[in-house]
């Protein structure tokens, strides 16, 4: 990508938000801010393509990537879609357990099994139950081509709420082969975030077959590995094992929060966001025993996807974190710094579309999934950002 695209691009999207044409001032202005930036944050050396792998995809989620370079991808509606490594898409995999479809509710994440060479056993976060009692669930199953077999709910959080709203759904593996699941505080629920007797606004550490975990820091409540979340929409491990989570505030307040076992990270006690209304959720955004987010946006920019770029084919960013921004509808940078989040900055301005799901394939492209239906034109998009070749 150029500089002459980049200024096009971000001219465009400046147009679409404001629905007026820029003025030759505005122009100037912005190009002097572009070519500062593009200096300072070095995307010269960093020049790269987007190549869209599928497209008229029915909210794309997560994904997932098979050791023989074909994909899986989660769509929020309940199916499950194998994209082959020659990008043909095809119909829903057979066997996915019945999701509860509503509102935020449906088909999270996806997760190969640490041994999936082997097993061929995948995981999937999901919300499960009817408008009056739902929850979210994990089950496994084993991957036999376009088709799942020995189903199992290994996880089913409890209590049961009603309201389709505020699952989380997020999955990972730690470094000890434990799984680490991330949930939501249920909306109308929130105080419970702060009760180790249930599982809204947690994180929970489980083993591979959905027992808890030994050695999480609350031997009576025995999932419970953090709690005082609100809606946790991103979730990763560095290698070197640290673990990050983000979730989403109300009117502001999204937060970047550094994973440890055993900490109450707030919610909804202490935030740097307001009600809906206007009200302040609690008058406190610190408290002595809670620990405080990394990083906080004010106002919300509703942050979805969550990765650190590891690999080989971007080097300059190697150690940062990218996420998708709903609201902004555009893909951030993180700079890290000896694990502290800096400043955040838009990349990739050519996608200009609400960001679900962001990921690090094995060979260090970056996948982007765009958040939409098949009824709307292109719907949502699983793109791939690969290095420019020489000439682009």
């Amino acid at each position: 990508m150029n500089f002459a695209t980049l200024s096009l691009g971000l001219l465009a999207k400046l147009t679409t938000r404001t629905n007026k044409s820029p003025t030759p001032a505005a122009i100037l202005r912005g190009t002097l801010v572009l070519m500062l930036a593009y200096s300072s944050v070095g995307w010269a050396n960093q020049a790269y393509n987007i190549e869209t792998v599928a497209k008229n995809m029915n909210y794309p989620w997560s994904i997932a990537f098979l050791p023989n370079g074909d994909r899986l991808v989660a769509e929020l509606g309940g199916t499950l879609r194998r994209i082959t490594a020659d990008d043909i898409v095809s119909e829903p995999i057979s066997g996915v357990p019945e999701v509860y479809r509503a509102s935020q509710g449906g088909l999270f994440d996806v997760m190969l099994a640490r041994d999936f060479d082997d097993s061929r056993r995948i995981y999937l976060s999901y919300a499960e139950g009817t408008p009056q009692t739902n929850g979210t669930a994990v089950a496994t199953a084993l991957l036999d081509g376009n088709t799942l077999t020995d189903v199992e709910v290994i996880f089913s959080a409890s209590p049961k709420k009603q309201g389709p709203v505020h699952y989380g759904g997020r999955m990972v593996w730690l470094p000890d082969d434990t799984l680490l699941l991330a949930t939501g505080d249920g909306f109308d629920y929130r105080e419970a975030a702060q009760d180790l007797s249930t599982n809204f606004g947690k994180t929970l550490r489980m083993n591979a077959d959905g027992t808890p975990a030994a050695g999480n820091p609350f031997p009576s409540y025995p999932y419970v590995y953090t709690y005082g979340h609100r809606n946790p929409q991103g979730l990763l491990v560095t290698q070197d094992g640290a673990v990050y989570l983000h979730e989403h505030g109300p009117q502001g307040g999204d937060e970047v929060n550094l994973i440890e076992a055993g900490s109450n990270y707030g919610w909804p006690a202490a935030t740097h966001g307001l009600d809906y209304n206007g009200a302040y959720v609690s008058p406190f955004k610190e408290l002595p025993g809670m620990t405080a987010p990394k990083m906080v946006w004010v106002p919300s920019i509703a942050p979805s996807g969550f990765m650190i770029y590891e690999g080989e084919l971007f080097p300059q960013w190697r150690g940062d974190l990218f996420l998708g921004a709903l609201v902004d509808m555009e893909v951030r940078r993180i700079e890290m710094n000896n694990g502290e989040p800096g400043a955040d900055t838009p990349v990739f301005p050519d996608i200009s579309a609400r960001i679900r799901d962001i990921r690090q394939a094995p060979d260090g492209s970056i996948y982007v999934l765009t958040d939409g239906t098949a009824e709307q034109p292109g719907g949502g998009a699983i793109l791939r950002v690969v290095p420019a070749t020489s000439g682009s």
